[in-house]
C-alpha cells in the first residue's frame, strides 16, 4: 500500500486572498525540564486545529514552524502562551498559498538548534539585538564582519551584502569554523544573522565566551528584515530558503520561484530546471554526478507513486 495522505477534501475556511494558510516561525529558550511529557498535548492541540508543521522541543525550549488557518494558529500559540515557559513566546508571520507541510511532528530533542558545544545558554549570555530597521547602518560600517550562520545550502541562493559565508554544511561545524579564522578578531564588531534568529541566539553566546566583545544579531532574522525593511532600502540579496514546501522568500514574505530537489534537498532555480541534467524527482544539476544509476532509478520509482498519487488527488508523503 502507498504511503499517501488524501488531498481532495479542502481544507478548513480560511480569509478571502490568494495566500489563505497561515505560517508561524517560533522559538523560545527557557528551561523546560517537563518538556518530555508536553509532547503528547501539544500535538493534540496542533491536530484539532488542524495544524501541520515541526515543533521541537527539550530542556533548553521549543522551536518550529506551523501552517494552518488563521484560527487554527491562533489557537495553538494562545494554548502555548497559557504555559508558564512561553508566556513571553514571539513568533514570526508569513503566508502560503497552499499548505506548506504534509503532516505535524512535534519531536523530543536534546538541543531545539543543534551546535553540539556543551553549557551554551543565551538565557545567560547573548549578543547584542539589533532591530532590521538599524541592520544596514551596522552591516555598512567598516569597522563590522557579518557572519552568515547558516548552511550552505541556504546561502546559495540569498546572503547580505558583504556577508562572510562558511560553507558549513551543518551548524555543528560552526563552533570550529570560528576557532580556525583568526581574521575574525581584525575588527571590533561581529553581526551574525540567520534565517528566522535562532541560530544567532547560541552563535552569539559562543562568540562571546571565545572572547569577542562587540557581538551583534539581527533579531527575528532575515524573516523580519524582509518582513519590515522596504525593497528599495534592502541590503539583501537573492532569496531566503524556509524549510517547508514554499521553499523560499523574497521582500514582503512573498513565495520565491525555487523548488527543491527531492533527490538532494538543494534549493533549485530556475535556469537549474533547463540543466539536462535536472529530472523532476530523480536528479538535479547539483546532485546528478554524485548518484548513481541505481540511485536514479530508485528515485523514479518513487517519482511515478508520487505522479500516481497526483492523479488520485491525493498528496504522498514522500514528495
Amino acid at each position: 500500500m502507498t504511503d499517501t495522505i488524501n488531498t481532495a477534501r479542502p481544507e478548513a475556511a480560511a480569509p478571502e486572498h490568494d495566500s489563505p494558510f497561515l505560517v508561524a516561525a517560533l522559538y523560545h529558550f527557557v528551561s523546560f525540564p517537563r518538556f518530555a511529557e508536553f509532547r503528547a498535548p501539544l500535538q493534540a492541540i496542533c491536530d484539532e486545529n488542524g495544524v501541520k508543521g515541526t515543533l521541537l522541543i527539550a530542556h533548553e525550549g521549543i522551536n518550529g514552524t506551523i501552517a494552518g488557518t488563521d484560527a487554527g494558529i491562533a489557537a495553538v500559540l494562545a494554548y502555548l502562551r497559557s504555559q508558564p515557559e512561553f508566556a513571553r513566546l514571539e513568533h514570526k508571520e508569513s503566508r502560503a498559498s497552499t499548505m506548506p507541510f504534509l503532516r505535524m511532528k512535534v519531536r523530543l530533542k536534546k538541543e531545539i538548534v543543534t551546535m553540539g558545544v556543551e553549557n551554551i545558554d543565551p538565557n545567560k549570555v547573548v549578543g547584542t539585538y539589533v532591530e532590521p530597521k538599524d541592520w544596514n547602518a551596522l552591516i555598512s560600517d567598516p569597522e563590522t564582519i557579518v557572519i552568515d550562520t547558516r548552511n550552505d545550502y541556504e546561502t546559495a541562493i540569498g546572503i547580505f551584502k558583504g556577508a562572510v559565508d562558511p560553507n558549513t554544511k551543518t551548524f555543528r561545524e560552526f563552533p570550529d569554523w570560528v576557532k580556525n579564522n583568526t581574521g575574525l578578531h581584525n575588527k571590533p564588531k561581529i553581526a551574525m544573522y540567520c534565517t528566522g534568529g535562532i541560530r544567532c541566539e547560541k552563535a552569539t553566546a559562543f562568540m562571546k565566551e571565545q572572547g569577542f566583545d562587540e557581538v551583534y544579531h539581527l533579531k527575528g532574522g532575515i524573516l523580519k528584515y524582509l518582513e519590515t525593511v522596504p525593497e528599495e532600502e534592502s541590503l539583501w540579496e537573492g532569496a531566503c530558503f524556509v524549510f517547508d514546501d514554499r521553499v523560499s522568500v523574497t521582500h514582503g514574505l512573498k513565495e520565491g520561484e525555487h523548488t527543491l530537489c527531492h533527490a538532494c534537498r538543494q534549493p533549485l532555480t530556475l535556469e537549474d530546471l533547463k540543466s539536462p541534467h535536472h529530472e523532476d524527482g530523480v536528479a538535479c544539476i547539483h546532485c546528478y554526478e554524485v548518484r548513481t544509476d541505481e540511485d536514479r532509478q530508485r528515485y523514479r520509482q518513487r517519482q511515478q507513486q508520487i505522479e500516481l498519487a497526483r492523479k488520485r488527488g491525493e498528496k504522498h508523503l514522500g514528495s
